[in-house]
């Protein structure tokens, strides 16, 4: 038998005003910063079912999105199209005159004072106050004796805007919202009007200023409403609710209620565990709660239970992947204490008098999933495997040695890399028990040195190597988390962080 060298085990391969912004940019600024703000946060009603993971935004985290994601909002407002219109109106003594506005257009659209804000149990409130805009266009104007024509400059002023974001669930697990409740309102229209006839002006003035605020008002929440339904809510369906991690496993980052507003917080509670590609293992155990602290200083909180990685753990050894093959080949050359008879046999003498000079095969295999327990200050995972071992005879095949039980305690660090959350082990102790032997009996605890070794400079190792390369956290494209601090709660991490949008 040649011995085979292999591993798998967590494969991971794979300040308060708005100024106008560029046209071509600020509609999906708007959408991915604001998008990303309906799906980021935590605990809120009581639900059916611990959430795994959670994430957490706060009136930090609002506010930014205020300063940048309103802009877009500006942006699509401004196209609104002024109708034509037709007026008619009687003045004393000359009688009737009759107006017309056309080629209206809009010319600059100001919003200073807006504000993104929650409201409990429905989701958020954008709310405009004292915008204006800027229009022109061309008139014209006849009466009984006279006709005249030209330009006119229009400012909108005192406009509010109040519209409510519904934040929901669909069946898929994906966040969904819709516009409601819109109101808005303009204070006054000023027009400036160009011509000829100047005494004519006044006679038309005040009905222009109302069919232009008229006009104006009608179109404001259509133009609102569309933008958030058929552009903000299409990009929150796109939200993939699985991310796959190898051919073994992926992680459900479903939503397992809509998401929830406080009065402080916007949160949201995804299933947050890893599933097995093919067979659907259900997973035996549930996630305990979450309490979040009330610090509320950071933009964006995620916590991640205890739960989430024990899945990861469970999903792997269900699949039968936890394994390895250790040989001489792949220990330093340094170590002193080789994998073959000659150095076991100084242990277990046996082992040399039956085997003499032979090389040896060591095949461990988890007996139970890992299992790690987050306490405040502490991230411990315990494991628990089988080492069974041979000697490699002259023709390749396995004469079988022993079977040793093996629990380790080991500590655990994790940390967030971009989009990725990534991990780190080191070994605290192990504690060997004899399961089995076929050359005769023997302390385990003369192997102790030799198994901490294996463990500390061949498996960590592996394992490390693909703990480095992470896996994905729900995060929309383009948002950066920055600043991030990790801390150990009772059954579950939090990361606090910043965020910032990469454009």
């Amino acid at each position: 038998l040649q011995p085979k060298h292999y591993f798998k085990i967590l494969d991971l391969d794979e300040s308060g005003s708005c100024s106008k912004t560029e046209p071509d940019k600020g509609t999906m600024l708007w959408l991915m910063v604001l998008g990303f703000w309906l799906i980021a946060a935590n605990e809120a009603t009581a639900l059916s079912t611990n959430p795994g993971f959670v994430a957490r935004i706060t009136d930090n985290g609002l506010d930014y999105a205020q300063k940048i994601g309103i802009q877009a909002l500006q942006k699509e407002l401004s196209k609104i199209k002024v109708p034509d219109f037709h007026g008619k109106t009687r003045v004393k003594i000359i009688g009737h005159v009759s107006y017309d506005c056309y080629s209206i257009n809009i010319k600059n659209f100001q919003m200073p004072k807006c504000a993104i804000t929650l409201v409990p149990g429905v989701g958020l409130r954008i709310s405009v106050s004292n915008a204006f805009i800027q229009l022109n266009g061309k008139w014209k104007v006849r009466a009984k004796f006279a006709k005249d024509h030209g330009s006119f400059d229009a400012k909108v002023e005192g406009l509010s805007i109040s519209v409510v974001l519904k934040l929901g669930r669909d069946g898929f697990g994906r966040p969904t919202v819709s516009a409601s409740d819109c109101t808005s309102s303009i204070a006054r229209v000023n027009l400036k009007i160009k011509g000829k006839l100047s005494f004519l002006y006044k006679l038309f003035k005040k009905p222009i200023e109302s069919a232009v605020r008229s006009a104006m008002t009608k179109q404001i929440c259509p133009v609102v409403v569309n933008t958030i339904n058929t552009k903000l809510q299409p990009i929150l369906q796109t939200l993939p609710v699985t991310a796959k991690i190898d051919k073994f496993a992926a992680i459900d980052y479903s939503l397992v209620d809509a998401p929830a507003s406080t009065a402080e917080t916007l949160d949201v509670h995804f299933k947050g565990q890893f599933f097995d590609i093919t067979n659907h293992t259900k997973i035996p155990f549930t996630p305990p709660p979450l309490q979040f602290p009330v610090d509320h200083s950071r933009m964006l909180y995620f916590g991640i239970s205890e739960y989430f990685f024990n899945t990861a753990g469970f999903i792997y050894g269900s699949a039968g992947v936890l394994v390895l093959n250790i040989t001489d080949d792949m220990l330093p050359k340094n170590y002193t204490i080789r994998l073959n008879t000659s150095s076991i046999g100084t242990f277990i003498p046996q082992v040399q008098k039956m085997y003499p000079n032979m090389l040896m095969m060591m095949h461990v295999a988890a007996d139970l999933a890992p299992s790690l327990t987050i306490s405040p200050g502490k991230l411990a995972l315990t494991a628990t495997c089988t080492i069974d071992a041979f000697a490699i005879l002259p023709n390749k095949s396995l004469a079988h040695l022993f079977v040793l039980r093996v629990s380790t305690a080991i500590s655990a660090k994790v940390g967030v890399k971009g989009k990725n959350l990534f991990g780190s082990l080191s070994l605290d102790s192990v504690d060997l028990t004899l399961k089995q032997s076929d050359v005769g009996p023997f302390s385990a605890k003369l192997l102790e040195s030799a198994v901490k070794f294996y463990v500390s400079f061949v498996i960590l190792p592996q394992v490390n190597a693909r703990l480095e390369k992470g896996f994905p956290l729900p995060v929309l494209d383009k948002l950066q988390l920055t600043d991030v601090v990790v801390e150990p709660k009772q059954n579950y991490l939090l990361f606090a962080a910043s965020v910032v949008y990469g454009g």
